[in-house]
């Protein structure tokens, strides 16, 4: 046997010290979650919110498609794509469409929502997100944008909003869907986090829902929400606050460059301030399961401006892809179709040689370049959200990886 020089009762007792340090790390980056993070989150104001708005944006994006890209080589025209990828990616498209294409909605009580009948229509959209759920064809996520926190004002009719909806949604559906999610906006303080949650614990113990039922994301369109008064990294704080609720992480452009003092002509979600507000996202939570969600584009594919909002909304989309955001926000009918034809079009741009790498650590092909573990799960990983999106389908994975779609899931989430 070899000998060691070291005390192993001695080493044994130093190293125990960090079994507090494996607790805390498995507690705080439980890693990446099990569910399927949708490719947007659609935000729609609460008095524009009817039983068939689902329909109507469906309804409102094939249209667009049919007047302006009726064919993959005029989709290949207006967005740059090569012949071969628009040919893949426009019946795609078109089955998304004609399918169930929003996959998050938010009905919005804070920016989009300009009405002053607030307590007729949280009673009225809970009337219609019940019927949703009765009828089976609510979203694959939704949920309500309350009010901020910044004045007594805004907090007293966030929560009267918020508790008048549950009440009414309640008393139709007895509960809580797990598809379910609040979005919290505008937070410049760690207290504002805190008040938010002891609110949810207040309404889940009125209601009778188990602990934690009503999560939330976080909006970042602050500068505080990244360094806070104290100088402080502020995001970890925030989610630590959260007590567990918080889901997502979403990036708030025109707020976040106002508040950076940015003029009109450069707030825009390419701008330099929003890429180092999205990287301490990033940062915060890598590890937590907390998903990303970058935020909107104000140039809308409308009018005679539509071939312009569609580029500009593609190129951000991909933008957002490139920078490991898989998920943003979408505000008209007409930018789903651009959405869904960046998130394909992404995919069909990397996919052979990601599919090669994957192959050869798997050891169903070989390739020139040597991945670690962490990089064959991101690979997985994007066949896994291509499969979950409508990218792709498992066969054509099988025949680019060779791996089968329960392998390949697997192997994405370790």
């Amino acid at each position: 046997m070899a000998e060691t020089s070291l005390d192993s009762a001695e080493v044994a007792r130093r190293l125990a010290r960090l079994s507090t340090v494996d607790e805390h790390v498995a507690r705080t980056y439980p890693g990446a979650r099990s569910d399927r993070q949708p490719v947007h989150t659609c935000y729609v104001p609460a008095d524009k919110v009817g039983a068939t708005v689902l329909r109507d944006w469906a309804d409102q994006a094939l249209a667009v498609l049919d007047e302006h890209a009726a064919t993959p080589s005029r989709l290949a025209e207006i967005l740059g794509l090569t012949s071969e990828i628009a040919e893949a990616v426009h019946p795609r498209i078109r089955a998304k469409l004609a399918g169930a294409p929003v996959q998050d909605l938010r009905i919005d009580f804070e920016d989009g929502y300009l009405a002053d009948a607030e307590d007729d229509d949280a009673v009225r959209t809970a009337g219609v997100v019940a019927d949703w759920l009765r009828d089976g064809v609510a979203p694959a996520n939704f949920g309500l944008r309350v009010k901020s926190y910044d004045t007594p004002e805004l907090r007293e009719r966030s929560v009267r909003t918020l508790d008048l909806f549950l009440t009414a949604l309640l008393a139709r559906t007895g509960g809580v869907p797990d598809e379910f999610v609040l979005t919290f906006p505008k937070v410049v303080d760690v207290a504002q986090v805190e008040v938010f949650v002891e609110i949810l614990g207040l309404l889940e113990q009125r209601f009778g829902l188990d602990e934690g039922a009503l999560r939330f994301e976080i909006q970042v369109e602050t500068t505080q929400s990244i360094v806070d008064s104290e100088g402080r990294f502020a995001l970890p704080r925030f989610l630590r606050a959260g007590a567990g609720r918080v889901t997502g992480l979403h990036f708030g452009t025109y707020d976040y460059t106002a508040s950076c003092g940015l003029t009109a002509a450069h707030q825009h979600l390419a701008h330099r301030a929003c890429d180092y507000a999205r990287h301490a996202m990033q940062v915060a939570a890598a590890g937590t399961g907390v998903f990303l969600s970058d935020g909107s584009t104000n140039v809308l594919p409308v009018g005679d401006q539509v071939v312009h909002g569609w580029r500009t909304h593609y190129g951000l989309v991909r933008r957002s892809l490139e920078h490991g955001f898989y998920q943003g926000w979408d505000l008209h009918p007409a930018q789903l179709v651009t959405r869904y034809a960046a998130v394909f079009a992404a995919f069909r741009d990397s996919a052979p040689a990601e599919a090669a790498r994957l192959a050869a650590y798997t050891g169903t092909g070989s390739a020139e370049v040597l991945d670690e573990p962490a990089t064959a799960r991101a690979l997985a990983a994007s066949f896994v959200r291509a499969l979950d999106n409508g990218a792709t389908d498992a066969d054509e994975v099988k025949a680019l990886t060779g791996l089968p779609e329960p392998d390949l899931r697997t192997l994405g989430r370790l």
